[in-house]
């Protein structure tokens, strides 16, 4: 079986040497010593200012729409995991879609001004498959109406913008550490942020509000994560660049394998400082996308149809993105993980053009 991704998985006795000092300390959650570490090693591999590592991208995302203090409206992109939206929706906020640009498949900067209103307090923006959206007209559009920027860069470890981490920018950031992700904890996820007083406010947001044990600062949740979760952290880290380097490889073989007179692949913004974490193919039709999948399925192989449906269609939301909803339709990312042999890369590659040459 050949499945779309699978974690990373380091030596097992790495994790065991960490094992031994959870052990030793008794100290399991609640602001750690490896939960530290953890976000010491991030702050210094990615060059951020303020990093918080959490429970996961979705309360990261939660957390920021808290942090920020969103009410209203809102726009964000209808192309994205389904957790983007129903963030916004869960803190109380109304999602307006801005369509996608047809080729990067990121929210298109040029249809969100006419989406703005005396409502909007954001945009929430994805870089959708670790590919960048477009910033620069994304903050002169924010700072033009004075709104704040958050990106859901959940796919975006290892993900360059003009020289710097895509964490660098918006008022908040936040990506996911799940286990399919390029780099992961297990489950987990990160707030970003440039300003002081912002990552101040999320720290009390991801710890109940406690200033101390007996003092709180406002309203919050439970954000935290485990030792457990920044031990695995900790090691991944050490191997990041070993594993980036085997996914872009992979990547660049999938594109000369299939040709591109019959797939169409994602244009890059920066492609300079793309992570290759997924390898999105868009096909002609949905009846060829469904196809493909059919007989790869038939054979053990399984791509998933990221993302489907188009969020606009979620039957607690309304929006009108023939753009995405199109893409939506007719997208499959192919199977891409650590392991994955050229060989299977090639079987992959034969089944589809078998299905599309029949």
């Amino acid at each position: 079986m050949i499945p779309v991704t699978k974690p990373f998985i380091p030596p097992l006795s790495e994790y065991n040497r960490y094992l031994k000092g959870i052990w030793k300390r008794s100290w399991l959650t609640n602001n750690g010593p490896l939960v530290n570490e953890l976000e010491m090693g991030l702050k210094e591999r990615l060059g951020v200012p303020y990093c918080l590592f959490v429970g996961n991208g979705t309360i990261a995302l939660q957390m920021a729409i808290k942090a920020l203090n969103l009410k209203g409206e809102i726009i964000t992109t209808p192309f994205s995991y389904v957790a983007t939206t129903s963030s916004i929706v869960w803190e109380g906020a109304t999602p307006i879609f801005a369509d996608i640009h047809p080729q990067t498949l990121n929210i298109d900067p040029s249809k969100i001004e006419s989406l703005i209103t005396s409502k909007t307090s954001a945009i929430l923006a994805t870089h959708c498959f670790g590919n960048p959206c477009g910033i620069n007209e994304i903050d002169q559009i924010a700072k033009k109406y004075g709104l704040k920027v958050i990106y859901d860069a959940a796919h975006c470890f290892g993900t360059n913008y003009l020289g710097k981490s895509v964490y660098h920018y918006g008022d908040i950031s936040t990506t996911s550490f799940h286990a399919t992700k390029l780099f992961h904890s297990v489950e987990g996820g990160a707030v970003f942020t440039a300003e002081q007083a912002l990552f101040e406010k999320l720290g009390y947001l991801r710890n109940f509000g406690h200033d101390g044990p007996e003092k709180f600062s406002g309203v919050g949740i439970n954000g935290k994560n485990s030792e457990f979760h920044a031990a695995m952290g900790l090691i991944n880290l050490r191997y990041i660049d070993r594993i980036q380097q085997k996914r872009k490889e992979q990547y660049r073989y999938y594109q000369n394998k299939l040709p591109d007179s019959l797939v169409q692949f994602i244009q890059l913004e920066d492609e300079a400082g793309f992570n290759f974490a997924y390898f999105p193919v868009i096909f002609q039709s949905e009846e060829f996308a469904l196809e493909v999948k059919r007989v790869l399925e038939i054979n053990q192989i399984y791509p998933r149809r990221y993302f489907y449906p188009s969020l606009s269609q979620l039957n607690y939301v309304k929006g009108y993105t023939p753009i995405s909803d199109d893409i939506a339709s007719r997208i499959l990312c192919l199977p891409i993980y650590h392991e994955l042999t050229v060989e299977e890369q090639d079987l992959v590659c034969r089944f589809i053009l078998t299905a599309l040459n029949s």
